[in-house]
């Protein structure tokens, strides 16, 4: 069944109707080719989604009339944060993907030293919006509650600042300790912290970049003997926080 999200003043409840605007109508009436009386779901963003039946199709609206609601509980308990270094060509655009679909909370792009693409403030903006549709379609797609945030590109630098009001920072590192440190790091997370993922671009971080996050309270944790590439290493580490987050509830 199909999945939209709207903000919470175009809920009705006590009307038992959703107002839907905005270019959803266009994918709804045009798209889709749904029909009155045709059922989907609408998340509020937050705790809340609700099964509705289209009562209306008007060319700026989609009236919904509310079948019933429910808080189904499908986010994880801890609010993930992917800082992932620029790779090249569209895998910045697989990567948001997955990383939705696993759980992620927000995604922020990072420009380090060894990144190979380099955005002008024209570009950045452009691709940030591109990626932040990809997140919605994702969200739709995997039953999240919430569309994730892809943030702004930002600087290394800014990324360890916006990381700073998080409460467990961690970044895979080639030369981490074992496999039981990170195992050890791992299982100390609650649910509830706010948990911030540091990925390299296609070259890994530099010595200095790695020494500035543990400077800042990161822990450096190995995901493995194996290479992974930038693309697969922030979903390995969010494929493990989400089976062991999960596992907690």
């Amino acid at each position: 069944m199909q999945r939209f999200f709207v903000e919470t003043y175009q809920i009705e409840e006590e009307n038992h109707c959703i107002h839907v605007t905005g270019a959803d109508v266009n994918h709804i009436k045009n798209v889709l080719r749904m029909k009155l009386g045709e059922e989907l779901w609408i998340s509020d963003g937050g705790t809340k989604e609700y099964r509705c039946e289209i009562e209306g199709l008007g060319d700026e609206e989609v009236l919904l009339h509310i079948i019933y609601a429910q808080e189904p509980d499908y986010e994880l308990p801890n609010r993930i944060y992917l800082f992932q270094g620029l790779p090249k060509a569209d895998k910045m655009e697989l990567i948001i993907q997955k990383a939705v679909e696993l759980g992620a909370y927000a995604i922020v792009p990072v420009e380090t030293k060894r990144c190979v693409v380099k955005l002008d403030e024209k570009k950045a903006a452009k691709k940030t919006a591109r990626w932040q549709q990809i997140a919605e379609s994702a969200a739709k797609q995997s039953k999240r509650m919430l569309i994730p945030k892809i943030h702004e590109v930002m600087s290394f630098q800014d990324a360890l600042k916006l990381a700073e009001e998080l409460d467990i920072r961690l970044i895979p590192y080639e030369l981490a300790k074992g496999m039981k440190e990170t195992k050890e790091i791992l299982n100390q997370i609650r649910p509830g912290q706010s948990v911030g993922i540091f990925i390299g671009p296609e070259g890994g971080f530099e010595e200095n970049e790695v020494s500035q996050a543990l400077e800042k309270g990161a822990q450096a944790i190995t995901l493995g003997r194996r290479i992974l590439r930038t693309e697969t290493a922030g979903l390995a580490i969010l494929s493990v926080l989400m089976f062991q987050l999960e596992n907690d509830q």
